[in-house]
């Protein structure tokens, strides 16, 4: 007798080691049920059975805290389905056969609705129509609504994954995992929508077979039996709502987990722990519940006394809800309070400090509704709209442009800063208008005079009364907000070389590589750096050649770079490869004017060049500089550039060595050679830079 529960802890634990095999072997047996013959005794068994795994799921379904929790609903659905069916018709041959169903049957048909046959197929009809109509319905439009908006977000969904791993914020695992959970989602819903149709299904069953045992087992128990007419519709009426009711409430059950299932939004916890945090949230509601249920038991004619105390019950729960709410906050305040006295009292955290932005605005008290919508300003509008310019003429990636208000400036000035450096500066008058005459005629205002911050000329602050006459007489009017983001833009310009770092050309070339990856592979790292890259940017940025066409200079880069990886000389090859861009760039109308460099200042230039750590720079006595510059000068005062800046043509062998002893102290000359301007272009010089060799 001892070894009897030892045996049997040895089955069980077997039986949980191939409880897959146990499972087939189940789903095997509903099968067999459908065509063997069930006892009586053994039907109860089975219909006991039936109602517990019916109570099981629907239990399941509130405690699961997210759908694919219980991922294997479907397929479970399907079979408890198939298994309650078989069932079914185990019955339908025990009724019409021996006119009994067993026990479980019998009392459902004499104790549930006592007896009466009315009564209880009323009842039946009831519980098939909630399960038809409203539960199964109703789940079943929910699957099939999910099911197709979870298909429909998924293209979205791979892109925010994809988006994520790209950025470094998850893993390459990380992204495998949710990759396969979006795409059990897909599954979970998609078999959803199916298996509601199992529930629909069911429920017309069950309405068949009812039909069927009563008017089956009339004819049976009349013609067959010899019962009484009374009697065999009794018995028989009885037996059918009795196992209709059986096989219906684990129905209705299943039903109603599966409507569960499918609404859930998965919030984290149970359904029981959502339900009741969400519907206590709000004390005030059901103290207004308290208030009406108060006035309902005072209206003449309705029972005081229930309404009197679910009035009572409610107002006690508001009042104890009002009461926690309060004194959570009172907790919460505490708290808050001794973090702050506790993060008072610890060290100061002050990397956040040593953080400088690549580029910065600061402006006077005076100038802050500028960057309010609410009055008015649209500085911040217009600051998006420079990054988008700087993006489409230079191709750059300029990074959002912070903006302070700083007290210690006047209260209409503005101060441009590069990684926290001061390096120019302004001032404007907001409500008034910045006049400039484009003219040589000397005009006078009533306003205050002053000068453009952005290339200098002079110019007036005038009102908007006397605007409309400026205007008229040949003045060019900007507003105040118009004259600090030209001067922003141009700055940006002459300073895109500084706002180039590696991060940004590393976001640059992320951008190449999208469209073509081969040349990216190809160029980098193997053949030049990252860094090396971002030195030829940097120089012709410096020299205003805009690097939007990034295909084109990088394929220029991957040519040269296996000859020589000197910056110099690269700068240089890139720069001829984009003869189109620079031709259109300084001769738009496809005329030049230009100075030219004498041959022997040529020949000076190229033997005075050194090679230096930063570069090739010319090495000149100061004598043969200053006449340099004194004779340049005087070409340029001499010559007419058009509105183009002066220029100068050399050859392509001298073009550097000029530029590098000119740009420290004339900034804005462009220096351009022969081979850099396309052949159609109409070039004329109009001077020629020499040195006096007396």
């Amino acid at each position: 007798m001892a070894t009897e529960p030892g045996r049997l802890n040895i089955i069980l634990k077997q039986a949980i080691k191939n409880n897959d095999l146990l499972i087939a072997a189940l789903v095997i047996a509903v099968v067999v049920i459908i065509v063997m013959p069930v006892p009586s005794g053994l039907l109860d068994i089975l219909l006991v059975i039936s109602l517990t795994v019916s109570a099981v799921i629907l239990l399941t379904t509130m405690f699961t805290t997210g759908p694919l929790q219980f991922s294997v609903f479907p397929s479970l659905l399907l079979v408890v389905t198939l298994f309650r069916l078989s069932l079914n018709i185990s019955s339908t041959k025990l009724i019409l056969n021996h006119a009994q169903a067993g026990k479980v049957i019998q009392a459902f048909g004499d104790f549930v609705v006592g007896g009466n046959y009315v009564v209880g197929f009323i009842i039946f009809i009831i519980i098939t129509v909630i399960q038809f109509v409203v539960i199964t319905n109703g789940a079943g439009r929910v699957a099939e609504v999910a099911a197709r908006f979870t298909l429909d977000a998924m293209p979205g969904k791979q892109m925010s994954i994809d988006a994520d791993l790209n950025s470094g914020l998850i893993t390459e695992q990380e992204a495998k995992e949710r990759r396969q959970q979006l795409q059990r989602e897909a599954d979970f819903f998609g078999a959803m929508d199916g298996a509601s149709k199992f529930v629909k299904g069911d429920a017309i069953a069950g309405v068949v077979i009812a039909v069927v045992n009563i008017l089956g087992g009339f004819i049976i128990g009349v013609w067959q039996l010899g019962m009484p007419f009374k009697d065999a519709l009794q018995t028989y009426t009885l037996l059918t709502v009795g196992d209709g009711l059986v096989s219906q409430i684990p129905a209705l059950l299943v039903s109603t987990a599966t409507g569960i299932l499918v609404t859930r939004v998965s919030g984290g916890q149970s359904f029981g722990k959502d339900l009741s945090s969400q519907i206590t949230r709000f004390p005030k509601v059901i103290a207004l519940a308290a208030g009406l249920l108060l006035a309902l038991a005072l209206i003449p004619g309705l029972p005081s006394l229930p309404f009197m105390v679910l009035a009572a019950g409610a107002g006690y729960a508001a009042y104890l809800l009002i009461k926690e709410e309060k004194e959570r906050e009172i907790l919460e305040q505490e708290q808050e309070l001794q973090e702050a006295k506790k993060s008072a009292r610890q060290p100061e955290n002050v990397l956040s400090l040593l953080q400088v932005d690549p580029l910065e605005v600061e402006i006077g008290y005076q100038l802050i509704p500028l960057t309010d919508e609410n009055q008015g300003g649209d500085l911040l509008e217009r600051l998006a709209a420079v990054r988008r310019q700087c993006a489409t003429e230079l191709g750059i990636y300029v990074r959002p442009i912070r903006i302070r208000d700083n007290l210690q400036l006047g209260p209409t000035e503005y101060v441009f800063k590069i990684r926290g450096n001061e390096v120019a500066k302004g001032e404007i008058q907001p409500d008034y208008y910045l006049a400039m005459n484009p003219g040589d005629e000397e005009f006078d205002l009533p306003g205050t005079p002053t000068t453009e911050p952005t290339f200098g000329l002079p110019a007036w602050w005038i009102s908007q009364d006397i605007k409309e006459e400026a205007e008229i007489r040949g003045f060019t009017v900007v507003d105040a907000e118009t004259v600090l983001i030209t001067h922003l833009t141009e700055f940006i310009k002459s300073h895109a070389h500084e706002l180039l770092g590696r991060q940004e050309v590393k976001e640059l070339l992320d951008v190449v590589k999208e469209s073509n990856p081969a040349l990216i592979e190809d160029l980098v790292p193997d053949i030049l750096s990252t860094g090396q890259i971002q030195k030829v940017l940097q120089n012709l940025l410096k020299e205003q050649i805009p690097i939007r066409d990034m295909v084109g200079i990088l394929e220029c880069l991957a040519d040269h770079a296996t000859r020589s990886k000197d910056i110099d000389y690269l700068t240089e090859v890139v720069r001829q490869s984009m003869a189109r861009t620079i031709s259109r760039l300084f001769a738009p109308n496809g005329k030049l004017n230009v100075l030219t460099i004498h041959p022997h200042l040529e020949e000076i230039l190229v033997n005075s060049l050194q090679q230096t750590q930063e570069g090739s720079y010319p090495v000149l006595d100061p004598e043969t500089t200053q006449k340099i510059f004194d004779n340049l000068s005087e070409q340029i005062q001499q010559a007419n550039f058009g509105d183009n800046p002066p220029m100068v043509l050399c050859s392509a062998r001298s073009r550097l060595a000029f530029k590098r002893l000119t740009e420290r102290y004339l900034t804005n000359l462009v220096v351009l050679s022969i081979n850099e301007l396309t052949p159609n272009l109409d070039v004329e010089a109009v001077g020629v830079v020499s040195i006096d060799e007396n």
